[in-house]
This record gives structure tokens, sequence and C-alpha cells, in this order.
């Protein structure tokens, strides 16, 4: 039996993640991902049982990225959580105005399109959303402690409201090829987490 180059399966992630970023995942062809790759066909159904099971191994891969840049963002020693959290939005408004595309939100990206093509896939998506929310309301916990953020009711129905509401301006951003949502989208998070 020949062993899987794990070199080679992330080389196919990465390649995938990039062409998904561009194209979305209906529009990219299991054919265009070998060729750019430069894969044979062979070989991907050595990593993966099919283009779906490739999807969710894509999303799990963005996931863990993302959750370890949201680590290093809201973990950010020296920093009260206040500036951590709007350091984490500053950068999202940086990189979902990004000419890099592949540096963009995956889960802005495919949200709507996988929740009708696979219940795998949908369900890596709102693990992750999840996952992120609840770093998000342990953040506004800290500040609440550290003193840098005001006392509000529920940190993780703000955080929920304040994601939310940043997955809806990407959207439109992209839709407008303009920032200004996005801009909009972090004025408001100020005021939602008001200082203490």
């Amino acid at each position: 039996m020949q062993s899987r180059n794990p070199d080679t399966q992330a080389h196919i992630l990465a390649i995938g993640r990039r062409l998904t970023a561009k194209s979305g995942y209906a529009g990219v062809g299991l054919s265009e991902l070998l060729k750019v790759a430069g894969v044979p066909k062979g070989s991907f159904y050595h990593y993966f049982s099919s283009k779906e099971a490739y999807g969710v191994a894509l999303l799990r891969e963005f996931a863990n990225d993302y959750q370890d840049k949201l680590s290093k963002t809201l973990e950010h020693p020296g920093k009260d959580a206040r500036s951590r959290l709007i350091a984490y939005f500053t950068q999202w408004r940086k990189q979902q105005t990004s000419d890099v595309l592949e540096e963009r939100c995956l889960v802005v990206k495919l949200s709507a399109e996988v929740a009708d093509l696979s219940p795998e896939m949908s369900r890596v998506l709102e693990q992750s959303v999840q996952s992120i929310v609840s770093h998000l309301a342990a953040t506004l916990r800290e500040g609440v402690a550290d003193g840098s953020i005001g006392e509000h009711e529920n940190s993780r129905e703000l955080a929920a409201t304040i994601y939310h509401l940043w997955l809806g301006a990407s959207l439109v951003a992209g839709l407008s090829n303009s920032n200004a949502a996005l801009t909009s989208a972090l004025r408001t998070t100020k005021s939602l987490i008001p200082a203490n």
C-alpha cells in the first residue's frame, strides 16, 4: 500500500484554498485543482475519498489556522482585553480588503454556498463559528475582569452579535469592493465594547 505524503496533501489543500478563495467551492473543478497543483487524479483520491471529503479537510485546515491566528491576537501578552479585541477586528478589516484573496475568511466566502451542498462541510463551518464566538466571549469577560471593558449583560450574546455584524459587513464589502461596511463595523464594535 502506498504511504501518504503529508507534504502532498498540504500542497493540494494550499492550492485548493487559493482557488476556492477566488472562485468558491463549486467554482473549482477537480480537474482545475489537479492541474494547478500538478497532482494526478489517482493521487488526489489517495488523500481524499471524494471532493466533499476534500472540502471538509480544506475547511478543517482553515479553521485550525484561523484559531491559531485568533489565539495569537486575543491572547497577546501586554495588552488589555479591549485592545486585543479591537486589534482582532482591525486585522479582520485589513484582511477582508486584501488583494491576497486566500487571506480573506473562508467562512464568509463559503457559508451560504456549502449550506446547500454538504451537511458535513456546514458542520465544520458551524463548529468554527461557535469556537470563534466562544473565544471572543472569553476575551470580553477578561476585559470586565481587567477593567478595560465595561459591564455588560451577556458576553456570549454580545460576542455573537459582533461576530455576525462582521460576517455581514464582510459580505457587503465583497459585493461593493469597498471597505466602508467594515469601517462602519469597526466603529460599531468600538461602541458595543465600551471602555470602562
